[in-house]
């Protein structure tokens, strides 16, 4: 009996603890030796290539160009090159925030296919409006940020530090050599700071600790009264479950005619602001605390959820007020 409970203890912790917290330190790892390379090679200008009237007109650097275009493919791997830009004075405070929230639209699309086959075989039409008004939302945080980097960032920007190894000649085997070592010395803090992060918020999330929060937040949603009972109920299990639970839900109401298209994706936006802080903490944090200091990684979810958060509520507004 004690064998068969110590099996079973063990199987639970590397299914709920071992093989997510491997499956996470592997992808910082891919993302660490990816930056690192395109880093080496010196490849960050010619990246930058794809949002460079962005990157001009917002006076950012070549290196958050290249986290742009590389965001497109992995998040990891691009904030790994803002973190290691930061760290080596190349970047400064500022624009590593800019260049976080910057990359609001790479992102999205990293997203998008999982989200749209998720959500059309149980909305249907409202996919398209849904994806639609949240898509515009990440376009808009993106030019926001190319805006307000234009005043907040002067033009001695574009040609600061990280300009400096451009005429250099390297290699791949030399590349690879350099990426190597920086690897070693990066990937050991990462796991000095990943794997008791990440243990802690396991022993929260076992403990009850976010269940408890997201209960709270769907049993005072009182606040919420001009909405339908069943656009409250829709909201409570995107905040207490999960963003699926949600969509099935809709789905049902829509499928009877109880809810109208505008009202799923009415529903649906809110649904999506209000539970967005703690998936944020929960999830997003332990993977962030691995790539940037925590403080600095908690810093960076503030406010990029927070202006995620106001580009919703926006087209959300929008949308309610403009379409009848």
């Amino acid at each position: 009996m004690v064998i068969a409970a110590l099996i079973d203890t063990l199987g639970l912790l590397w299914r709920e603890l071992g093989h997510p917290l491997v499956r996470l330190l592997t992808f910082i790892s891919i993302g660490l030796i990816v930056a690192g390379f395109i880093e080496a090679m010196n490849w960050t200008r010619k990246m930058s290539v794809v949002a460079a009237p962005m990157i001009r007109f917002g006076h950012l650097s070549d290196l958050t160009g290249a986290a742009f275009s590389m965001a497109f493919f992995s998040g990891v791997a691009a904030n790994t090159m803002l973190s290691e830009a930061y760290e080596q004075g190349r970047l400064s405070k500022k624009e590593l925030f800019l260049a976080n929230m910057f990359n609001s639209l790479p992102a999205y699309f990293l997203h998008l296919p999982t989200t749209f086959f998720l959500t059309l075989p149980l909305i249907k039409g409202a996919t398209f409006i849904y994806i639609g008004l949240t898509l515009g939302a990440a376009l808009l945080r993106t030019l926001g940020i190319a805006v307000l980097s234009h005043f907040l960032l002067g033009p001695e920007n574009l040609t600061g530090k990280h300009g400096q190894r451009e005429a250099e000649s390297v290699n791949f085997r030399l590349a690879g050599q350099r990426t190597i070592v920086r690897f070693k010395k990066r990937i050991r803090k990462i796991i000095r700071l990943t794997l008791p992060v990440y243990i802690i918020f396991f022993g929260l999330s076992e403990a009850g600790m976010f269940q408890l929060l997201e209960e709270v937040m769907a049993d005072h949603l009182t606040w919420l009264a001009w909405l339908s009972p069943k656009a409250v109920s829709i909201i409570a299990l995107q905040i207490a479950a999960e963003f699926s639970a949600g969509l099935v839900a809709a789905g049902v109401l829509l499928q009877d005619g109880t809810m109208t298209y505008k009202e799923i994706v009415m529903t649906l936006l809110i649904g999506n602001v209000l539970s967005s802080p703690i998936r944020a903490v929960r999830h997003q944090f332990p993977y962030y605390a691995g790539i940037f200091k925590p403080r600095l990684a908690m810093q960076l979810i503030v406010f990029s959820q927070s202006f995620r958060a106001f580009s919703i509520a926006l087209v959300a507004l929008l949308y309610f007020f403009l379409v009848m």
